[in-house]
């Protein structure tokens, strides 16, 4: 075996035992006294089946996903507007706006809670999942607009002149040559957009007060007691926060290289 493959086994050991111990914690049916055992005693759905039903985290996951859902798709939609209007518009203080858009993404998060919660308050927007999507918005979109604006600027204009020589109106284009070339771009700004809706604690515990409108991020802190903590069930709630924002990487990682050559015109 050469080295290569022991280095490839040993980073891959290093970065999946974290994963490994989360679900096999979470069907080990005496995870609290497990200790520093590699492999659970047993295996079991019982905490599984608390998270689920009695601690009521199918509700939490309901409530990320409705935020998830509303970020990612509107951060997309104006994300991929803007970094075309940046990247093929020439406008007075283009240069201005994009400094201030990566401004804005320098601020810490920490710093803007206060005044965030102060200005959801005065549009009576609190304990709202949309001004929760809102706020996440405001977070995504200066790095999605940042990344598009490559993807866009990296596009020949050849080939949307080339479009308009062959009849295509504006829409034509950007729906039919355009937007198939910037996908992966777009795709990768989703997945950052979903993972920071997704995770969220510090905004999500400040914005939220009725325990029904709860995010998973939230309702993880349910099982730490004030002594003590239950690990098999911190556990399965770990693993049911993680399995979406795995399987949505999984449904469009392939979109990532496919979309590269998609649109362009055959010579």
């Amino acid at each position: 075996m050469c080295w290569h493959s022991v280095g490839v086994i040993a980073l891959l050991t290093f970065t999946l035992f974290p994963a490994y111990w989360m679900v096999s914690t979470a069907v080990d049916p005496h995870a609290s006294a497990r200790g520093g055992n590699l492999l659970p005693s047993g295996v079991s759905w019982e905490h599984v089946q608390l998270v689920w039903s009695r601690a009521g985290f199918g509700r939490y996951l309901m409530n990320s996903a409705i935020v998830a859902a509303l970020t990612v798709t509107v951060s997309s939609l104006v994300a991929l507007l803007a970094a075309v209007a940046v990247a093929r518009f020439q406008f007075r203080c283009r240069t201005t706006v994009m400094v201030m858009i990566l401004i804005a993404q320098m601020i810490p998060l920490e710093a803007l809670v206060i005044p965030l919660f102060l200005q959801a308050r005065s549009l009576h927007m609190l304990n709202s999942l949309l001004g929760l999507s809102i706020v996440y918005l405001a977070f995504s979109l200066p790095f999605a607009v940042w990344q598009l604006r490559g993807f866009v600027a990296a596009i020949p204009r050849e080939v949307e002149e080339a479009a308009y020589v062959d009849g295509c109106s504006w829409i034509q284009m950007f729906r039919q040559i355009l937007l198939p070339l910037v996908a992966p771009g777009l795709v990768a700004t989703s997945v950052f957009s979903f993972i920071t809706a997704w995770n969220e604690f510090i905004f999500a515990l400040t914005f939220l007060q009725d325990q029904q409108k709860y995010t998973v991020a939230i309702g993880l802190q349910k099982f730490f007691g004030e002594n003590t903590a239950d690990w098999g069930s911190i556990m399965a709630a770990s693993t049911l926060l993680t399995m979406p924002v795995v399987l949505f990487f999984l449904a469009v990682q392939h979109r990532m290289v496919s979309g590269l050559s998609a649109g362009a015109v055959k010579g």
